[in-house]
């Protein structure tokens, strides 16, 4: 696996997505590839001397995955044939010990440790990289966001020793949402190298240590500096004097009215800050367009300006210039800008979000891969903010309605759909969110073709009709189950129905429309999501029985007798009812049975009412020792059912599908009656002519073949099951013979 790795980095014409699944499997099998050490640590049990991006890759893929953490960053050990260069450990549960062990012998240039959790600290990182020479000269970008320093997490001879500017060769810093002090800032800002600094979000006081590093540091981002106290004049004072300054982050997500200092760098003399072509004042509230216009004007090397929430982003000079890309909320261009400039803050992105919410609520059907990819990643990085899942996810709702998720990658909707199930999982209780996540579910595209998981799914969604929900979502809930359900494998069924409080909302359901009468989408639904739920599924169809199922389902039969869609339905799922042989008693009931022998056949009855009830009545009448009735009702109806059979006409639709033909084998048995093995190879001989290419496949593989070959041969086999037996070998012969034209 790992050399398949490597050839696919290697090859350059082999697509992302293979190399990422291969990334993926790398992650899944650490077990497999690894021997475990005494101490719990993972070594490669077969090491190639990898490529060092594909080491990179791997630590990247397995924080990622959330595989990361102490036992298995101990592979990163060996740096002999894993040699980490660019180390991504975001969010990841590691201790002080893990990464200094693991991590901080390589000669790292770039490490992203941003929100690591497990008891790291600021300060620990720093001693870690600090301890290993080559890595105190090779390391050029840091990024710590979120992190406490903790010096006191520091013996106190060690924390003497520790300081940002141990690490000569560094020239990024991020240290946005720390703890990070004034005293420390001086210190960062004797680096000789350092050209990019993120202060954002914390509680620095000073900015006149900037006046350290005046001559290289071309990037400084310091939004939303809530303590900052310096007057306007100092201020702009000191940033004035940085002269190689290039991009300035001012913006404020407290969406706070523009300052004096502002108003001073907008309207004031070109002259300050002469290298600048970035400015960013985002949320910067009363920002007028004529101060915007003269800065502009001025700055005829401006590329990026930053608008968002600021009411300035419509100024007429921002569309004249073609090379300058601006967030705000004016126009699509803008409002994808803010969404890719402001991954990392959620304030702005639930305001762009917002404002995309609008803008895509009026799309005409475009397809639009590019900003629901965009809207995608601003709910990824802040799962656990309501609001932007709120929004985000009705965004994805206008983006993937109707036709617009026709012409989107499967791929991009699969996470789509798992970042939705996330949303779902962690705000189970805010019923608009909810509803949000089932009008993305709720289409034939996602629910048909596109990948995910779809047993945790049901799950989730059978979760929200325990408690008290509109109707609109319980209709959206019922249907995306009955659907769902349907796609499941066997053993996904059977778990899902072994939870008796699902049947039971379910069969609430049914008993609350059928009170009323009414014939709807959601009854429709749910009755074929408790159809699917009971197939090939005993201790589903005990439920059924056990929850009084069968008494509901017949008062239902009767009071919709008029109604063939609702009468197959209930059809259906008696018919796998009588395929369980301990629950076959259950139908045992004479006036059921007169019911359901009156549906075989006549003027107003659908063939697919009838082929359904004489499913039931073959199954009940296929086993002459458990037959508890009059015998002489067990004889008619075995002679109603060949007299029937025998007058239906194939229906051109699908009507039925099947998980397996194992029900049938003993309806095919040479020593049934004739209505029931009838009933069995005209159930075959339809399924097989509609979908011949799944369903041929399936009885060669499970050995249907033979049975019917039996059949044919027997001498007291009926003349018309004969010919419907030849009638299906015929169909898989033809269907092997299109499948392999060589033979």
């Amino acid at each position: 696996l790992l050399h398949l790795c490597v050839c696919l980095q290697a090859d350059e014409s082999c697509p992302a997505a293979l190399s990422e699944l291969c990334l993926a499997q790398v992650c899944l099998s650490l077990d497999t590839l690894c021997r475990i050490g005494p101490n719990g640590s993972m070594r490669l049990l077969w090491a190639p001397l990898l490529p060092q991006e594909m080491a990179d890759q791997i630590l990247n893929k397995m924080a990622v995955e959330g595989k990361l953490n102490d036992r298995t960053v101990s592979i990163f050990r060996n740096c002999e044939q894993l040699r980490l260069r660019k180390a991504r450990i975001r969010s990841s549960p590691l201790s002080a010990e893990a990464f200094r062990c693991a991590l901080c012998p390589h000669r790292l240039q770039e490490l992203d440790a941003s929100w690591v959790s497990g008891g790291l600290t600021g300060a620990q990182i720093l001693s870690g990289l600090a301890s290993n020479p080559e890595c105190r000269a090779s390391l050029q970008r840091l990024t710590l966001r979120g992190f406490q320093m903790e010096w006191e997490s520091l013996q106190v001879e060690e924390a003497a020793q520790v300081a940002f500017s141990s690490l000569k060769g560094l020239r990024t810093l991020n240290l946005a949402n720390t703890d990070l002090t004034d005293p420390t800032l001086e210190d960062i800002c004797t680096l000789p190298k350092l050209e990019g600094l993120d202060i954002s979000s914390t509680p620095v006081t000073e900015l006149s240590a900037l006046l350290g590093c005046r001559n290289t540091l071309r990037y400084l981002t310091a939004h939303g500096l809530r303590r900052l106290d310096m007057s306007s004049s100092r201020l702009i004072s000191v940033l004035g004097q940085l002269s190689a300054l290039q991009h300035l982050d001012l913006s404020d997500d407290r969406f706070a009215s523009v300052d004096q200092a502002l108003r001073l760098l907008l309207e004031g003399d070109p002259g300050v800050l002469p290298a600048l072509v970035s400015l960013d004042v985002s949320g910067r509230k009363r920002m007028t367009e004529g101060a915007i216009q003269a800065f502009v004007e001025r700055r005829c090397g401006l590329v990026f300006l930053g608008l968002l929430a600021t009411g300035a982003g419509s100024c007429d000079v921002l569309t004249a210039k073609d090379n300058l890309k601006v967030t705000g909320e004016a126009n699509e261009q803008q409002i994808c800008e803010s969404l890719r400039r402001y991954r990392e803050r959620e304030c702005f992105t639930r305001e762009a979000l917002v404002n995309l919410y609008q803008l895509t609520s009026d799309m005409d059907n475009q397809t639009r891969p590019d900003i629901l990819k965009l809207v995608l990643e601003g709910m990824q990085n802040h799962s656990d903010s309501l609001s932007v899942q709120l929004v985000a996810s009705a965004c994805i709702f206008n983006l993937t309605n109707q036709d617009m998720a026709v012409g989107m990658p499967h791929p991009l909707l699969s996470a789509v759909v798992n970042q939705v199930l996330k949303a779902m999982r962690g705000f189970p209780s805010h019923q608009q969110l909810q509803k949000n996540c089932l009008l993305v579910l709720c289409s034939d595209i996602i629910l048909q073709d596109v990948p995910f998981d779809r047993f945790e799914a049901a799950k989730l969604v059978m979760n929200l009709l325990s408690g008290q929900v509109d109707q609109t979502l319980q209709r959206m809930a019922v249907a995306i189950i009955s659907i769902l359900v349907a796609k499941l494998s066997t053993e996904q069924t059977t778990q899902l129905g072994a939870d008796i409080f699902i049947m039971k909302q379910l069969l609430g359901i049914v008993q609350q429309k059928a009170m009323t009468g009414v014939v709807d989408s959601t009854l429709k639904f749910a009755l074929s999501a408790l159809w699917n739920l009971t197939d090939e599924t005993p201790t589903a169809s005990r439920h059924f029985i056990q929850c009084q199922g069968l008494e509901l389902y017949e008062e239902v039969l009767e009071s919709y007798y008029s109604e063939s869609s609702i009468q197959q339905k209930v059809l259906g799922l008696l018919n796998n009812i009588a395929e369980v042989e301990e629950l076959q008693a259950d139908l045992m009931d004479e006036g059921l049975l007169d019911h359901i022998m009156s549906l075989l056949q006549g003027p107003h009855v659908e063939v697919g009412v009838s082929y359904f009830a004489g499913g039931i009545l073959a199954h009940l009448t296929s086993r002459q020792d458990a037959w508890t009735l009059d015998q002489e009702l067990r004889q008619t109806i075995l002679e109603q059912l060949c007299a029937a059979i025998l007058t239906w006409d194939l229906p051109e639709r699908e009507m039925v599908s099947y998980r397996s033909f194992r029900p049938f084998f003993s309806l095919l048995q040479t020593c049934q009656p004739a209505g029931v093995q009838l009933w069995a190879v005209w159930a075959i001989r339809l399924v097989c002519t509609q979908n011949s290419m799944q369903y041929c496949r399936m009885l060669q593989e499970e050995g249907a073949v033979d049975l019917l070959k039996t059949l044919i041969s027997d001498l007291d086999t009926h003349s018309d099951i004969r010919r419907m037996a030849e009638c299906i070998l015929g169909i898989v012969e033809c269907q092997q013979t299109t499948s392999d034209p060589q033979d």
